[in-house]
C-alpha cells in the first residue's frame, strides 16, 4: 500500500473551490459525468460514472474534506483528504491519500493528477 500527496495552485477563492468539491451540480460540471453527492457525513458518493466510490467522513466549510475512497473490500481503507489553503491569488489545494494498493499506484495516481486535479484547475481556468 503507497500513500500520494499532491499541491495543486487553483485561480479561484477556497469558498469556491469548497463548492466545486461538494456541490453534486459542480461535481458534475468539472467532471463532465454523473455524480452521485451529498455533503453529509456517512453518506456514500460516486463520481464519473461509480469509477470513484466512497463515503463521506468529514466536512469544514472552506478548508477541508475527508473521505474514504474504495479498493475492495480486502484492503485496508484508503483516505482522501483535500486541504484547502488560502493563497495570494486563489487556493492551494493539498490532496493527500493513503493507502492506495501497489498494483493500482500508478495509474490511479496519473488519473487523480490529469482527470480530478486536472478537471477542477480548468473548470475555474474557463
Amino acid at each position: 500500500m503507497k500513500d500520494f500527496k499532491k499541491y495543486t495552485y487553483i485561480p479561484a477563492p477556497p469558498e469556491e473551490v469548497y463548492l466545486a468539491l461538494t456541490k453534486d451540480i459542480s461535481i458534475k460540471l468539472w467532471t463532465g459525468a454523473e455524480v452521485e453527492f451529498e455533503e453529509v457525513p456517512g453518506t456514500e458518493f460516486s463520481f464519473w460514472d461509480g469509477d470513484i466510490t466512497g463515503k463521506n467522513i468529514e466536512f469544514t466549510y472552506g478548508k477541508q474534506i475527508v473521505q474514504q475512497w474504495y479498493f475492495g473490500d480486502e484492503n485496508e481503507p484508503s483516505i482522501v483528504t483535500i486541504k484547502l489553503h488560502e493563497d495570494k491569488k486563489g487556493t492551494s489545494l493539498e490532496f493527500r491519500q493513503t493507502n492506495i494498493p501497489d498494483e493500482d499506484y500508478e495509474d490511479f495516481t496519473e488519473g487523480i493528477q490529469e482527470y480530478f486535479l486536472g478537471g477542477l484547475v480548468d473548470f475555474f481556468d474557463e
